[in-house]
Formats: C-alpha cells, structure tokens, sequence
C-alpha cells in the first residue's frame, strides 16, 4: 500500500510541475497510456493521481476523452482570484514578519522587476505572494492556496504577457512591503487585494472576447 501511495504521489508531482512549467496547455486529454510509459509505472498510480488532481478541480474528467485540462473561463478566473485574495489576507493579517521575512519579500521583488519573460514573472509574483503567507499557521488553507495558484497559473501564462500590467502590479509589491516595514498591516491587506483585483480584471477584459 505504501509503494503505491509513494508512486501516486510521484505521478501527482510530476503532473503538477507539467502545469507550472506550461508543458501542459488548457483543453489537452491526458494520455494515460503514454504517461505510464514515459514514468515508467502502472496506470492504477496515474488515475489516482489524476482523481486528486480533479478533486482539486486542476483537470476533469470527461465521458469518452478522459482527463482534460479545463479550459478557462470568466467565472473561473473571477472565484479563484477572489478566493486566492481573500485567503491571503487572512493569511497576512494572522502573521508576523521579522526582518528576515522583510528582506526575502524585497529580494524576490527584485527578481519580479528582472523577469525576462512571462512565464519567470508569473513564478517571482508566486513566491512573492508564497512568502507573504509562509507563516501563517494553517496547513489547509497553504494546501488550498497551492492547487488554486497552480491552476492561476494557466490563466497568467495565457494573458499576462503585456509589461504595462505587471509595472502596476510591481509598484503594488513596493506598497505591500513598506506597509509590513510600517507595521501597517491593514494598509497591507488592502494592497494586497487590490493586487489580485488588479490582475482579475486585466484577465476577464481578455476572456470576454475569446
């Protein structure tokens, strides 16, 4: 049972970095088939893994293709950067930032402003936001954050490529962390969503002509 919950798990990861890394697109069926060959495993591991992965609404399952990735949607995207918004400020308002917490923010921003391309801006931005919640104790809520920050990551990597957005979104950052540095959490906070409502927006104005 352990060897079997051990290769779930590995399947599990490996489907998940294909998603951060944009190997896998939104619509593609996963070939259960092939993916058994290339890990070099059973395909009881990978449809338990994938069943985890849907129950984490990251895929789904459909009669007669099997697992997909879903396609994006305007009312998706409107309830995970809601809920991702909401979930971190309760985060940030239940931590505390020493001055270690203070200088890893500012040296990820640094990375953020330096991102070459889309796909290392939309990582930098994560760990930013990944660091802002670190210490908040709940393991649950880092879990549920995790799977809807995966699935963000489509939504990014299909309509964040214009640099004017993220110019906004990086004098945000600089706000967050002169709040925190001012003890000032609710002014924190308030960046904070307006961050994510910021991209919301920028995002569905795109969905509504596709």
């Amino acid at each position: 049972m352990k060897s079997k919950i051990i290769l779930r798990d590995q399947v599990r990861a490996h489907l998940l970095d294909e998603m951060t890394y944009g190997k896998l697109e939104p619509g593609k069926t996963i070939n259960l088939a092939a993916l058994a060959r290339k890990l070099d495993v059973s395909v009881t591991p990978i449809r338990e893994a994938l069943t985890q992965l849907q129950q984490s609404m990251l895929i789904k399952a459909i009669p007669n293709r099997g697992f997909i990735i879903a396609e994006l949607n305007y009312s998706e995207a409107k309830d995970l950067y809601e809920l991702v918004a909401d979930l971190e400020v309760l985060a940030l308002e239940n931590s505390v930032f020493e001055a270690s917490s203070i200088q890893a923010l500012k040296q990820t921003q640094i990375k953020f402003k330096n991102a070459k391309d889309t796909l290392s801006r939309i990582h930098a931005k994560l760990e930013f936001h990944n660091i802002l919640t670190q210490h908040y104790k709940n393991a649950l809520a880092h879990q549920i954050l995790t799977d809807l920050k995966t699935r963000i990551i489509f939504y990014e990597r299909a309509f964040m490529s214009d640099d004017s957005i993220y110019a906004k979104s990086d004098n945000q950052h600089d706000g967050i962390i002169s709040a925190i540095e001012d003890d000032n959490v609710p002014t924190a906070a308030l960046v904070l969503k307006m961050n994510w409502m910021l991209i919301l927006d920028y995002i569905q104005k795109q969905l509504r002509f596709i």
